[in-house]
């Protein structure tokens, strides 16, 4: 069976933060490690250069591999796998919205490819998107340094706005997909979504779901 056959017909695209979560996860995981290590709390402190040149710049792949560079950069993989464990653990029991998980299941009951597309990264996407049962993730990659500890700068290009709908267009080529369903919550997924037979809003801002298209249906997720 080909790549494109095994889709079944349709292929199901997922953001994370805001629209399976309740709210962002990059900041929590970062905090939540900083709490358990608070020596490495001024690190913080550091990041101001990097966040005075995004009021200007709006670079925000900087910005986040500035964040992730000076907080927790020279931890080990095996210091990074064992908090994302914990963190992915905590974030499914208390941060998910249940339409969200009830959603995936129903795709994955149609047969849909399922794909979780994040600007979020790999630090612990991966590991929610092995623990939901997506069949593809597709995230912002960190650098590493050779000896195995985190450098944090990105190793990709920041997955929001024309990069997520640059990532969805490979998918779409390479699947050849009946039908595409997309998930996004804030005007940066529109971008991807305009792509979608079927492109669902969640909880999107009064802006947004001006700006979106008529094709865009808007559901409220708060469970």
């Amino acid at each position: 069976m080909s790549e494109a056959a095994a889709t079944n017909g349709g292929l199901a695209v997922f953001d994370l933060d805001g629209t399976i979560t309740r709210a962002d996860t990059l900041a929590p995981f970062i905090l939540g490690y900083l709490w358990r290590a608070p020596w490495r709390l001024p690190r913080l402190l550091a990041v101001l250069p990097a966040l005075g040149r995004f009021c200007f710049d709006r670079d925000r792949g900087a910005l986040k591999g500035a964040l992730i560079h000076t907080t927790l950069g020279g931890l080990t993989r095996v210091e990074l796998s064992r908090w994302s464990e914990h963190f992915v653990a905590g974030l499914l029991r208390h941060g998910v919205y249940r339409q969200a998980l009830q959603a995936i299941d129903a795709h994955r009951m149609q047969g849909d490819r399922l794909v979780l597309m994040s600007a979020s990264t790999d630090l612990y996407v991966p590991q929610i998107g092995q623990a939901l049962g997506f069949g593809e993730v597709i995230c912002t990659r960190v650098r590493w340094h050779s000896d195995g500890r985190l450098d944090g700068h990105l190793a990709s290009p920041n997955c929001r706005e024309m990069e997520k709908q640059r990532q969805l267009t490979a998918l779409i080529e390479r699947l050849a997909p009946g039908r595409v369903y997309t998930y996004g919550n804030s005007g940066a997924d529109l971008p991807h979504m305009q792509l979608a037979t079927e492109a669902i809003l969640v909880n999107g801002p009064s802006r947004v779901r001006r700006g979106a298209t008529s094709g865009l249906r808007h559901v409220r997720w708060r469970h």
